[in-house]
């Protein structure tokens, strides 16, 4: 959804509990089929891959070469530790159960120390005509979308956010 499109919608509760869970069901779809037929246990790292070049030609193609927003705006999110550790687990393991467990509890764990490289650049704080907002707020700031709704642009313009972990009052 929009929280994996644009890098100042990456909730910092939401996108990385949702976005992990819903990720991980067709990388395990894929290394279950390779598994089972074939015996190849690379299957969760290669369906990853082919989805971030899928994720990659349609941000470069629709984001940038349409619609000129700064690529570091609509990166995709990061899934190949999370699946390499999905690959590991089932190729040491043999058994697709643990694999479940903590396999996935490895990719969801992942998820965010991955991603956290990319956008750590983005949390600085900044201060911006008197407002104080981090550097994806002042990117979503500048490079209004237009299906964006009006009270989300309120309500991120007045930046009610804290840099601990709530929106403050």
């Amino acid at each position: 959804g929009d929280w994996d499109f644009w890098s100042d919608w990456k909730d910092r509760r939401l996108w990385v509990t949702v976005l992990p869970i819903m990720a991980i069901t067709f990388p395990a779809a894929v290394q279950a089929v390779l598994w089972w037929r074939y015996r190849i246990a690379f299957g969760a790292t290669l369906c990853v891959l082919g989805l971030l070049f899928g994720e990659w030609v349609n941000r470069y193609f629709n984001f940038w070469g349409w619609t000129y927003f700064p690529i570091n705006f609509v990166l995709p999110s990061q899934l190949i530790p999370g699946a390499i550790v999905l690959d590991v687990v089932l190729l040491v393991s043999n058994s697709m159960q643990l694999t479940a467990v903590v396999g996935g509890l490895g990719f969801g764990l992942l998820f965010y120390p991955g991603n956290w490289p990319m956008m750590a650049p983005l949390h600085l704080p900044v201060e911006y005509n008197g407002m104080m907002m981090t550097l994806a707020d002042l990117s979503g700031y500048h490079y209004v979308r237009t299906g964006m709704p009006e009270y989300i642009r309120m309500v991120e313009k007045g930046t009610l956010r804290t840099f601990g972990k709530d929106v403050a009052p």
